[in-house]
């Protein structure tokens, strides 16, 4: 977040990430994400700040839980070498960003935006956030080098950047079997939302930056049209007219 990695890491971690994050496996167990569960149930509530709807998370009450000390180590733990399909590595992958961009708020201590635990050479997209499979990542990994080729387009408006105008962190974990309906839903909330997904004036479509970012994802504006209305009625002569402020600021309560 936003756009690709602008420094690379090293070009063979990356390539070790991706055989992780891509090579067939052994059917085995899906990861243990109990931990990471509760916390969201916890500590994640509806509310609204600067006057944008959002799920907003208690940071000060998910740090001195004891879960997330178990749910760090779990993603730690778990080798995803393991992942034998595509949904298994999707759904792994975007509880393991989700789960990181937390942790680097409560390790930080940043409390205005999480880009404040960056600086202008090295932004904190690119520094260590955590272990994921015994090897330390950062958010860029995960999402440029890992997710993104799986050539997902929701997966943009199911990882949370810990800002307001990212999309909802929801109350649950995503899990291979139901992946589609999670993707689906979350799609949903998110272009629900007229406060930063989506809003719609006459012909006019006003829609988060992320579909500015990542418009290639979609398949370029028209891609992007097309994309929405499959979630939300637009009119016949749709066109995208602007996009709203993305607001930095911390999803904390």
């Amino acid at each position: 977040m936003p756009g690709p990695a602008r420094h690379p890491l090293a070009r063979a971690a990356w390539a070790l990430l991706l055989v992780l994050a891509t090579a067939p496996a052994v059917r085995a167990e899906f990861a243990d994400f109990s931990a990471y569960g509760r916390l969201l149930q916890r500590h994640v509530s509806p509310g609204e700040t600067h006057g944008i709807r959002l799920h907003r998370v208690d940071y000060r009450a998910w740090a001195a839980d004891p879960d997330h000390a178990r749910a760090v180590a779990s993603l730690a733990a778990f080798d995803p070498a393991r992942l034998a399909t595509r949904a298994e590595r999707l759904a792994f992958w975007i509880n393991a960003y989700n789960l990181l961009a937390v942790k680097t708020v409560i390790d930080t201590g940043v409390t205005g935006s999480i880009k404040d635990a960056g600086g202008l050479f090295r932004p904190v997209w690119e520094r260590d956030a955590g272990v994921a499979g015994g090897r330390g990542v950062s958010l860029d990994q995960v999402e440029h080098k890992v997710l993104r080729p799986m050539g997902e387009p929701r997966i943009h408006l199911a990882i949370v950047c810990a800002s307001l105008s990212c999309p909802d962190l929801r109350p649950e974990p995503y899990v291979p079997d139901t992946l589609d309906a999670q993707l689906d839903d979350a799609a949903r909330n998110f272009l629900g939302n007229p406060t930063k997904g989506l809003a719609v004036r006459g012909n006019g479509v006003t829609v988060s930056r992320i579909f500015d970012w990542f418009e290639g994802d979609f398949g370029g504006e028209a891609g992007v049209l097309r994309f929405v209305g499959g979630y939300v009625a637009l009119p016949g002569r749709a066109r995208i007219d602007g996009y709203f402020p993305y607001d930095w600021a911390l999803n904390g309560r």
